[in-house]
C-alpha cells in the first residue's frame, strides 16, 4: 500500500513536466525515509537534469537508507550527466520501486545495475498508469512516431463550422480554457495549411500565467501560408516547424526561413498529398513525443486514414448547424464499416455548458 501510494505522488510530480521535456519522458522521483519524504524532482525542462538528480539533490544525506519511488526506469548510460541508476547507487539509498521499464536500449539496464550494486529493486508498481504517463515517448521508441490527440469542437450534428467558414465559437469560453491546457501539455500543436490559411491561428496556450509554449507545427505541401500572418510574424518568439513537401518553392522555403520557422521537409504521397504518416516520423525522429492537432477535417481525415491518432478529444457544443456546415472529418473512402478505426470511450465530461468526450485507441494496440 505504501508503495503505491508514494508512486502515485512520483507520477502526479512527473506529470508537471509533459510538454517541457522532449525527447526524454516525463519521470517523477520521490525519495521517503522512514515514511518521510526526504526529496522529490521531476525531470527538467528541456530534459536535464532527471527526476532522480532533482529529488537526490533536494535530499542530501538524507537519501542514504531510503527508498526511492521512480515511474521509469533509472537510466544506464553516459550522456551529458552520468546514469541516474549510478547516482542512486551512490547517494546509499536502500531499495528502488519502479513503475515501468525503459523501452530505449541505450537507456535501459538501470534496474540490472542497481541490483548488481545490492540495491534492491522492486518492479511494475502501477505499471499501466505509468505507461499511460509515459504513452508519447513509448510510442516513438516502439513505433518510432508521436502519440496523436486528435481534437475537434463539434455541434451536435458533427460540424465544426457552418457552410460559410465561421467556426468561433461553437463551444464555449470553459472548453477553450480546457483546450489550452491540453495544449501546455503536448509537445507541439498542429494544424493543416487549409486552417492556417483560414483562421490565422496563434496555437499558443493563453489565459493560464506564464507557461511553456508548445512548439506550433503546420504541414503544408507548397509552404502556402502568408508569412505575414500571426504565425510567421510570431516565430522567433515560440517555434514554428513548418512541414512541407519536396516540391515547395524555393521563394517559400526562403521566406518562411526568415521568419526564423524551422522548415521540416517530408515525401508525398497518392494525389501529391502530403504523406501525413511519413510527416508524423520526421516530427518524431526532431524529438517530439506529443502531438496535439486542432484540425481541421481534411487533415483529421489524413491522420485517422494512417491509423496515427491514439485518442480523440471531442468538444461538443450544444448548438445544430445542418447538413450545409463543415462536416468535423473530410473524406476517407471508407466502404464497409470493418474498415473504420475504432476506438473505446475513454471517459465523458461536462465542460461549462459543452461535453468532452475522450475516445482512446483500444488498449491492445497501445501496449
Amino acid at each position: 500500500m505504501d508503495d503505491t501510494r508514494w508512486m502515485r505522488l512520483a507520477l502526479s510530480l512527473g506529470a508537471r513536466g509533459l510538454g517541457r521535456v522532449w525527447p526524454n519522458p516525463a519521470v517523477g522521483c520521490v525519495l521517503v525515509r522512514d515514511g518521510r519524504v526526504v526529496g522529490r524532482g521531476w525531470t527538467a525542462p528541456g530534459g536535464r537534469p532527471h527526476a532522480e538528480v532533482v529529488a537526490l539533490a533536494q535530499a542530501g544525506d538524507a537519501a542514504q537508507g531510503a527508498t526511492a519511488y521512480v515511474t521509469l526506469e533509472p537510466c544506464n548510460h553516459q550522456g551529458t550527466t552520468g546514469p541516474c541508476a549510478e547516482a542512486l547507487i551512490a547517494s546509499g539509498v536502500a531499495r528502488v520501486v519502479i513503475a515501468a521499464r525503459d523501452p530505449n536500449r541505450i537507456a535501459a539496464g538501470g534496474a540490472a545495475r542497481l541490483r548488481a550494486a545490492g540495491v534492491e529493486v522492486v518492479e511494475g508498481v502501477l505499471e499501466r498508469e505509468a505507461a499511460d504517463a509515459h504513452r508519447g515517448f513509448f510510442k516513438v521508441q516502439r513505433d518510432l512516431l508521436p502519440m496523436v490527440t486528435l481534437k475537434l469542437a463539434t455541434s451536435i450534428d458533427g460540424r465544426i463550422a457552418t457552410a460559410s467558414g465561421e467556426s468561433q465559437w461553437i463551444t464555449g469560453p470553459e472548453a477553450r480554457r480546457w483546450v489550452h491546457g491540453m495544449r501546455m501539455r503536448h509537445d507541439a500543436v498542429m494544424v493543416g495549411a487549409g486552417t492556417a490559411r483560414a483562421d490565422d491561428p496563434g496555437l499558443t496556450v493563453r489565459g493560464l500565467g506564464a507557461v511553456h509554449q508548445p512548439v506550433r507545427v503546420v504541414l503544408s505541401r507548397r509552404l502556402d501560408v502568408p508569412v505575414d500572418g500571426q504565425l510567421g510574424r510570431t516565430a522567433r518568439d515560440v517555434p514554428v516547424w513548418m512541414v512541407h513537401g519536396p516540391d515547395a518553392p524555393g521563394s517559400a522555403q526562403e521566406a518562411w526561413s526568415k521568419t526564423g520557422a524551422r522548415l521540416v521537409k517530408t515525401q508525398t504521397g497518392p494525389g501529391g498529398q502530403i504523406d501525413v504518416h511519413a510527416a508524423m516520423m520526421e516530427l518524431a525522429k526532431a524529438g517530439l513525443t506529443r502531438v496535439f492537432c486542432e484540425g481541421g477535417g481534411t487533415l483529421a481525415a489524413a491522420l485517422l486514414s494512417v491509423d496515427v491518432v491514439d485518442d480523440l478529444a471531442l468538444f461538443g457544443g450544444g448548438l445544430a448547424l445542418g447538413a450545409e456546415g463543415v462536416p468535423a472529418i473530410g473524406a476517407m473512402g471508407i466502404a464497409a464499416l470493418g474498415e473504420a478505426p475504432r476506438f473505446t470511450l475513454e471517459s465523458v465530461s461536462p465542460v461549462g455548458l459543452d461535453s468532452l468526450v475522450i475516445w482512446r485507441r483500444p488498449a491492445a494496440d497501445v501496449d
